[in-house]
């Protein structure tokens, strides 16, 4: 009996079968554990392989932690908390989770999970909840993004050649 043939994930680096969630990439077959592993390196390849003779961020061992505090209208009930809790905490890449009162703090590395990832994983997991809990979800990704380009344009610098 032959033995499976195991391959390293170049974004988790888990041991997986090879051919499993297949991805090519310019002539070479990558495996992934899930999903999310597998989008991530879809998106962005070069941060996981690197370019020849230049070894990749995950293969330097970076990590890119990013934080998203997300300010829903209401509060979050403990019922719905513990839900979206126990989803986010299932994902790869979210190191921390935190909701209070209707403040959600999310901690995650940018090389393993994506805002996109994250807020399509807290969507779907409002839209098995009641009392439109997804859409009040998407509003907060919708205000975070705003808020933070509004942050952005702040801390430039002001230019005096201003166009009208």
């Amino acid at each position: 009996m032959s033995q499976e043939t195991k391959v390293n994930d170049p974004v988790c680096k888990m041991d997986v079968k090879a051919g499993q969630m297949p991805f090519n990439y310019m002539g070479i077959e990558y495996s992934f554990c899930s999903q999310q592993c597998h989008d991530r390196f879809a998106s962005n390849p070069q941060l996981y392989i690197g370019k020849p003779g230049k070894p990749s961020a995950k293969q330097d061992g970076v990590h890119i932690i990013k934080r998203r505090v997300l300010r829903l209208d209401d509060i979050v009930p403990d019922e719905v908390a513990k839900k979206i809790d126990s989803e986010l905490r299932e994902m790869m890449g979210i190191k921390e989770v935190t909701i209070d009162k209707n403040i959600v703090r999310i901690t995650y590395d940018l090389l393993e999970a994506t805002t996109a990832q994250i807020e399509a994983r807290i969507t779907a997991t409002g839209e098995k909840l009641t009392a439109g809990w997804a859409d009040k979800i998407k509003r907060a990704f919708i205000h975070y993004l705003e808020e933070s380009e509004l942050d952005i344009l702040e801390q430039q610098p002001s230019s005096h050649n201003h166009r009208h």
